[in-house]
């Protein structure tokens, strides 16, 4: 069961109480990410992230690694384009203590000077290797070529001359700006029980800042290619078509169609650009929701010299996928490894405190389980069919990176 709680201040707090387990995971979530940002502080959300481990005005951030280790928890952090979350996974009986350095974390860190330079440092590493990795960059790319000049299509780490004009003003600026009671949620699952609120209350629910939560800008889908030149062994390409905003009434179909299309090893993608053809060793695709609107990527990975048969061939899946539609046996299946991940998603703490954190930011809404199959199983042929028909047109757009930055001859220019 599922206890929501709204705190005078605004801070939202979500419990769920799992008392057959020996473990509490605890996620501060702020609705703040690269999606948040301008050209000017790309990057703040995530290098504001790495800051909060660098010391409070009590704990150095040697401290704050030992305060985990020292109890046998796990403390970490990500960011992503609509949110920023950080999180803690400790036995039960740490759970007030997890929380303690959390909230220190929270509301005391000092951005210490020595500590911002150095980690400005290891943020450039990140951004380095990131550089090192096309299959990733591809993706960044795409965003850049669907959403343009939009915050959404900004990279979650920023740039180096970004990184470089980072404070200790900016951080506290960033933090007064978007980190308002009212853009938090503090999500908890485990062996806790209700009590434990009030604490969480203690410490979030009494803040507040001079702003409150911003609108923003709904971004248009642009239909651009956008290639790269770089020496690498393999060409790799992303397509990406206009999808589905999260909460959609057709998101259950969308899923059920993505992994027909390119979840799995038995996906249409897969055995035919991988198994009948042997064109890749990588080939997927997935779906990406954002508040207000979404987008389905398929990706491929293959040489410089068979990018036009590797284009084509992801062109005749979806054309085949399109005219003949999915069969009963795909719907079936499809269908059973939703339920399957979801189930077995369940059995984590960390799982269920993401997924009811998540759930409460974007969404400010939970499902119950058996409502969850429910829209599962009233997923139909039909129905995806449709879908397919609807996202799957010649508005889309494309990004590549390969040795030679070129595109192949016949993706529409």
């Amino acid at each position: 069961m599922i206890k929501k709680y709204t705190c005078q201040n605004g801070v939202r707090i979500v419990l769920e109480n799992i008392p057959t387990v020996r473990s509490v995971a605890i996620g501060v979530w702020i609705g703040t990410g690269s999606r948040n940002e301008n050209a000017e502080n790309n990057g703040v959300s995530h290098f504001l992230e790495h800051m909060f481990f660098k010391g409070t005005k009590t704990r150095t951030a040697r401290e704050i690694a030992e305060s985990f280790d020292s109890i046998g928890g796990q403390v970490n952090a990500f960011t992503s384009k609509e949110y920023t979350c950080y999180y803690a996974k400790v036995l039960d009986d740490h759970a007030s203590y997890a929380l303690d350095v959390l909230a220190d974390m929270f509301f005391h860190s000092t951005f210490d000077e020595e500590e911002l330079k150095k980690e400005k440092n290891v943020v450039g590493e990140e951004i380095k290797m990131y550089e090192d990795t096309p299959d990733d960059i591809v993706h960044d790319l795409l965003s850049r070529a669907v959403y343009g000049n939009h915050p959404l299509g900004y990279p979650i780490l920023g740039t180096e001359e970004t990184l470089e004009s980072f404070n200790g003003d900016t951080l506290r600026g960033y933090m007064e700006e978007y980190y308002t009671p009212d853009n938090v949620v503090i999500s908890i699952a485990g062996n806790v029980t209700e009590d434990f609120i009030k604490q969480v209350e203690k410490h979030f629910g009494s803040y507040e800042t001079a702003y409150s939560k911003k609108d923003i800008e709904k971004p248009g889908f642009m239909t651009q290619n956008i290639a790269r030149k770089k020496d690498t062994e393999q060409a790799h390409l992303c397509i990406g078509f206009n999808g589905l905003k999260a909460g959609h009434d057709d998101i259950y179909n969308l899923i059920v169609l993505n992994n027909i299309l390119g979840g799995s090893m038995s996906s249409r993608l897969f055995q035919d650009v991988r198994e009948q053809r042997g064109l890749a060793y990588s080939v997927f695709s997935y779906h990406s929701s954002y508040m207000d609107n979404g987008m389905l990527t398929i990706y491929g990975g293959t040489g410089k010299n068979q990018l036009n048969l590797l284009f084509d061939t992801i062109q005749e899946t979806l054309a085949t996928l399109k005219s003949e539609g999915i069969s009963d046996k795909e719907l079936a299946n499809s269908k059973e490894q939703m339920k399957g991940s979801l189930m077995l998603s369940l059995e984590s703490t960390n799982s269920r405190m993401s997924r009811n954190g998540k759930n409460e930011l974007m969404l400010g809404r939970h499902r119950s389980l058996d409502s969850i199959i429910e829209l599962v199983n009233a997923v139909t042929v039909d129905s995806v069919n449709s879908l397919a028909n609807e996202i799957f047109t010649d508005t889309y757009s494309v990004s590549l990176i390969s040795p030679d930055g070129k595109l192949p001859d016949n993706i529409k220019q």
